[in-house]
């Protein structure tokens, strides 16, 4: 008797959510479509299109890009972000790039503050891409010129 299916698909209509529990421990590079929350270690980089917590027993050790950012462990290294959210017990040491940070009077942020410009707008004001959308409308070919100006 087993409890995995046959027809049941791995694409989901909803994102889902990669965990890395407590007790285990992740060394390498992951990217992501979806949620990801860790309460076990990893050291080396996260990219993903959604947010990333780290839980209380959580320590993440490298870069991290990603949408938002909440922080209840320990996370050491650099953030690349829109909103990062330190809370009660979580503890910062990074350099930093978001649009908006926020510190719970319990938290602990050590390291520097970049603000996240938004430089891909076009004259127009046009809507940035990102995901998989900015690599779909990236060029097939690029052509380097070696001249100088």
């Amino acid at each position: 008797m087993g409890i995995l299916k046959r027809n049941v698909s791995t694409k989901s209509a909803h994102s889902a959510i990669t965990i890395i529990a407590e007790g285990n421990k992740f060394c390498g590079d992951m990217s992501i479509v979806g949620k990801m929350h860790i309460d076990g270690v990893f050291e080396g980089n996260i990219s993903s299109l959604d947010n990333i917590s780290i839980g209380k027993s959580g320590h993440v050790r490298g870069l991290v890009k990603a949408r938002a950012v909440d922080v209840c462990g320990l996370l050491e290294g650099e953030v690349i972000c829109d909103e990062l959210h330190i809370d009660s017990g979580g503890q910062v040491r990074a350099t930093v790039e978001s649009k908006q940070m926020s510190i719970h009077p319990q938290g602990c942020f050590l390291g520097e503050r970049r603000l996240k410009e938004i430089s891909a707008l076009g004259n127009d004001g046009g809507k940035i891409e990102t995901g998989l959308d900015a690599i779909d409308s990236l060029p097939d070919k690029v052509v380097l010129d070696g001249k100088s100006d």
